[in-house]
């Protein structure tokens, strides 16, 4: 599945655009997905050494799933193809590690 067809897949489930906060609605889950996977995480930390191999991939895949409806969700909201998020990420990273730039702080380097 390419990564804009995902995005008009997961529109099927989203409010519609101009329901009131929905712009607030969607980063706040955002968020708060990117806070589940943090917190099982922590426990990985906290309960397993840190043994990362021991993350249920399929717990791991669900939520990841669902921070990925929110940023294509969101990205819709504001009619940005998420092949072109995906896209300009890979490109500013490419750049990043040709000038040998990969570590580091700002969003510019």
């Amino acid at each position: 599945m390419h990564l804009d067809e995902y995005q008009q897949a997961a529109l099927r489930t989203a409010a519609p655009k101009d329901k009131p906060n929905e712009v607030f609605h969607l980063l706040l889950g955002l968020v708060g997905e990117a806070g589940e996977l943090a917190e099982k995480a922590k426990k990985i930390v906290r309960d397993q050494d840190s043994d990362f191999t021991r993350w249920d991939p399929d717990d791991l895949k669900k939520e990841l799933g669902d921070t990925l409806w929110y940023i294509a969700v969101l990205a819709d909201h504001f009619d940005v193809p998420l092949e072109e998020v995906a896209q300009l990420n890979l490109t500013k990273l490419a750049d990043r590690q040709s000038r040998n730039m990969l570590s580091g702080n700002g969003d510019n380097r």
